[in-house]
C-alpha cells in the first residue's frame, strides 16, 4: 500500500523531470518535502519493488538527432553483460536492453542508435560491432515517422519476445 505522499512522487516522477543540477531539490520542493526525503521515498519504493527501475525518455528529435535505428543483437549469453556494458559506453546509444530470445527470434539484446543521418547511423553500428566483435545482429529498423509509428513496428517484434 502507499501513502498520499509515495502517490505525489510517483505522479511526480511521471512528469519531465526539470533540467537542473538539483532535479530532485526542485520535484521536492514541489511536494513540500526536502531533497532528502524525496531521495529516501523513492529508495524506499525502489527497494519494496514498486518502482524497480528509472529511466530518461530521450526527445531525440529536439536535441538534433536526425536518423535513430533500434538495433536488436544476437549475442552468446555468456557475453551479453561485457557486450551491453561496451554499447552503453557510446555516446549515441541511448537505450541498451536485454530481452529473452522467442522461438523464431533469436535476438536477445537491442539498442537504440542516434546519428545525424541514416549513413553515419550505419556506420556507427559497424563501429559497434567492431568495437565488441559481435557480427551477429539483426538489420537496424530506422524511425522515418512519427514515434508513435515507430511503436507500432516494434509491437509485432515485441509480441515474439
Amino acid at each position: 500500500m502507499t501513502t498520499d505522499l509515495e502517490k505525489k512522487v510517483i505522479a511526480l516522477l511521471q512528469t519531465d523531470i526539470p533540467v537542473t543540477q538539483r532535479p530532485f531539490r526542485q520535484m521536492a520542493e514541489q511536494t513540500g518535502i526536502t531533497e532528502e526525503q524525496f531521495l529516501g521515498v523513492l529508495t524506499d519504493l525502489n527497494q519494496r519493488g514498486i518502482i524497480r527501475r528509472f529511466g530518461a525518455t530521450l526527445k531525440h528529435q529536439k536535441s538534433g538527432f536526425k536518423a535513430n535505428a533500434m538495433v536488436a543483437w544476437n549475442v552468446n549469453e555468456t557475453r551479453v553483460e561485457q557486450v551491453g556494458t561496451a554499447m552503453a559506453e557510446f555516446d549515441e546509444i541511448t537505450h541498451c536492453y536485454r530481452r529473452d530470445p522467442a522461438p523464431g527470434w533469436p535476438y536477445n539484446l537491442y539498442t537504440m542508435v542516434h546519428a545525424g543521418t541514416e549513413a553515419e547511423c550505419r556506420a556507427l553500428v559497424e563501429k559497434i560491432a567492431a568495437t565488441v566483435e559481435e557480427k551477429k545482429l539483426y538489420p537496424a529498423v530506422f524511425q522515418k515517422r512519427a514515434e508513435k509509428d515507430l511503436h507500432e513496428i516494434f509491437r509485432g517484434l515485441t509480441a515474439l519476445l
